[in-house]
C-alpha cells in the first residue's frame, strides 16, 4: 500500500516533475476529446495499485480503486482528465500531491463507417482527423457500379444546442478527378459514409442480352435507347412490351407500350426512369408477374444466361 505523505512535511517533499511512462497504456494515440468505451493508460507516478487501463464507461465515467465517487471522462481531454483524476485523489486523502499522465491506448467513440458501392465496406475508428479520401481508400475504393455522389453524414449542432445529424453530398468526379480540396473534408469520427450504386434500369424478357443497365441521373432515357443496349429483340419477341414501375412506398404501376409500333417509328418513344423494368414478353402471350420478375432480377444483380433461357 503506498505510504501517505504527512502534511507537515508538504513543504519540505518535491516530487520529480516526470511521471514514469505507463506500460500498459498500449499506444498514446493523437489527443482528442474522450467518449464511452475509449480504453485509457491512466499513470500516477509513484502509485502502481493507481496505474491501469481503464475503460470509459457507456455513461461516460472512469472508476478508479480507492477513490468512491466516479469521474467524469467523457468530453474531456487527456490532459483535462489528469487534473480531475489528481483533484480527486487529493481530495479522498490518498494522495497529496499526485502526478498523474493520461493517455489514450484505444478510441471507440470516434467510430466512421463506409458502406455502400466501395470494395470493402467497414468501420474503423477515427484514431485522429481523418480526411475523407483516406477513408475511401481504407474502404479499397470505389466500386465500378458507384454512382456520382457520397453521401456524409455528420452531427452537426441544431437548435437547443441539441445536435442534428446532416448530410453533404459530395461529387465523385469532383472530389476524385478534378482532386477539390474542399470537397475532402476532415472527419473526427461518428460520420457514415454512402456510396450509393449508379442507378439502373432493368431489361428483361425476350431481348438478346436481358440485364441491369446503368443511367446516368438526369439523363434522358427511353425504351429504344435501352434496347439497343440490350441488342436488340429476339425472334420470341411480343409486339407489346410492358414498363414496371414502383411510383411511391409500395405501389407498383404497369404501362403497357406499343413495342412494334415504336421499333417501327410510327409511335413515339417512351421515356424510362431510374429503376423501371422494362419487360418484353413472348410473343405467345405468356407473361412473367411483377412480383416474379422482382425475384429474377434480385437486387442490385443483373441477368445470366440463365436468365434469358428463363424468359423464352
Amino acid at each position: 500500500m503506498h505510504k501517505l505523505l504527512p502534511l507537515v512535511l508538504l513543504a519540505f517533499v518535491s516530487l520529480p516533475a516526470q511521471p514514469q511512462a505507463h506500460s500498459e497504456g498500449g499506444a498514446n494515440l493523437p489527443a482528442q476529446l474522450i467518449g464511452p468505451n475509449d480504453l485509457l493508460g491512466v499513470s500516477v507516478y509513484d502509485a502502481p495499485e493507481l496505474s491501469r487501463t481503464v475503460r470509459v464507461g457507456a455513461d461516460g465515467l472512469i472508476r478508479l480503486p480507492m477513490v468512491k465517487q466516479t469521474i467524469r471522462a467523457q468530453g474531456l481531454f487527456p490532459a483535462e482528465l489528469e487534473n480531475s483524476i489528481a483533484r480527486a485523489l487529493q481530495e479522498n486523502q490518498i494522495l497529496v500531491d499526485p502526478s498523474v499522465t493520461v493517455n489514450i491506448a484505444e478510441y471507440h467513440s470516434r467510430p466512421i463507417s463506409v458502406a455502400g458501392a466501395v470494395k470493402m465496406p467497414l468501420v474503423f475508428q477515427a484514431e485522429g482527423p481523418t480526411m475523407l479520401l483516406e477513408a475511401i481508400a481504407r474502404a479499397q475504393g470505389l466500386r465500378e457500379d458507384a454512382g456520382r455522389e457520397i453521401l456524409v453524414s455528420q452531427l452537426q449542432p441544431g437548435p437547443d444546442s441539441k445536435p442534428v445529424m446532416l448530410t453533404r453530398r459530395i461529387n465523385v468526379r469532383a472530389l476524385i478527378d478534378d482532386a477539390d480540396p474542399n470537397l475532402n473534408i476532415k472527419l473526427i469520427g461518428g460520420e457514415e459514409i454512402r456510396v450509393p450504386e449508379v442507378s439502373k434500369i432493368y431489361v428483361v424478357g425476350n431481348v438478346k442480352k436481358p440485364g441491369a443497365f446503368p443511367v446516368q441521373d438526369g439523363a434522358d432515357t427511353t425504351v429504344f435507347q435501352m434496347l439497343a443496349l440490350a441488342e436488340g429483340l429476339t425472334q420470341f419477341a411480343a409486339k407489346q412490351a410492358f414498363i414496371y414501375r414502383r411510383e411511391g412506398v409500395g405501389d407498383k404501376n404497369e404501362i403497357a407500350i406499343p413495342l412494334s409500333r415504336i421499333m417501327d417509328r410510327k409511335a413515339a418513344d417512351v421515356p424510362l426512369v431510374a429503376n423501371d423494368i422494362l419487360y418484353i414478353p413472348d410473343s405467345k402471350g405468356k407473361r412473367m408477374t411483377l412480383g416474379t420478375l422482382e425475384k429474377v432480377l434480385g437486387v442490385g444483380t443483373s441477368l445470366g444466361a440463365a436468365a434469358v433461357y428463363t424468359f423464352r
